[in-house]
This record gives structure tokens, C-alpha cells and sequence, in this order.
């Protein structure tokens, strides 16, 4: 399994990498290989503020759907839409071109709640 170093990470599997007041926002490759293959991705909140632990969409897999939880407070600046035609993109590449929302963050301290890499490697066992 991999964990970029660079990332924060959640306790409900997300993943979040800062780029000065903006983020992208994926879920992990733990999370993915836990739910199985990704048939649907269901995000409607471009343009809304979503606080920390809210869900801001679904994840639907073969098997079951999964809430998204946003790992800090921001506004939804964009969707991945590559993800509408090509939702296996976050089993194939779920830190890359896998990635779901860009966010504007609202709270930059909150990303001291985030997971580093190792501690969330030692959550999942891994």
C-alpha cells in the first residue's frame, strides 16, 4: 500500500494535499482497495462551504456506497470530472489523477487535526 509522505490524512480515509490556501482532497489507496472496484462518484457541492467532518458526496463501489467526509472546512472549488466517465481513476491512481475536490480552505489551522503519513499507516494496520 502506499502513503505519500507528503500528504495529511484522515481518520475516515481521505487524504488532503495543501498548496497554499488550497487543497485537493482524494480518498486513500487503503480506502480504495476496501471498497473495491469504483463504478460511481456522486459530488454535488461546487461552490458551497463544507466544515470539517461533513460529507460533501458518496462513493459508490460494486459491492456498497460510502460517505466522503471533507478533512477540513473549505469551499468547493471544483470536481474532478474526469471521474464522471472514468470513476476507476481512484482505484487505478488514488493519489494522482484519482483526486475528487479542490477546496479553498477557510481554517488553514485545522490541517493540525490531519494524519501524517506514518500515523495514518499505524491506524490501518499497515
Amino acid at each position: 500500500m502506499n502513503f505519500p509522505s507528503e500528504l495529511k490524512y484522515t481518520k475516515d480515509h481521505e487524504w488532503v494535499k495543501v498548496e497554499g490556501n488550497e487543497a485537493f482532497i482524494g480518498i486513500t489507496d487503503f480506502a480504495q482497495r476496501e471498497l473495491g472496484d469504483i463504478v460511481y462518484i456522486d459530488i454535488n457541492s461546487v461552490g458551497e462551504e463544507v466544515a470539517r467532518e461533513e460529507v460533501f458526496g458518496t462513493v459508490e463501489a460494486v459491492k456498497t456506497v460510502s460517505d466522503l467526509f471533507m478533512p477540513v472546512t473549505g469551499t468547493v472549488l471544483e470536481i474532478n470530472a474526469e471521474l464522471n466517465d472514468n470513476p476507476e481513476l481512484v482505484n487505478s491512481d488514488p493519489y494522482g489523477k484519482g483526486w475528487m475536490v479542490k477546496v479553498s480552505l477557510s481554517e488553514l489551522a485545522e490541517i493540525e487535526y490531519l494524519l501524517t503519513a506514518d500515523a495514518y499507516q499505524a491506524l490501518v494496520g499497515a
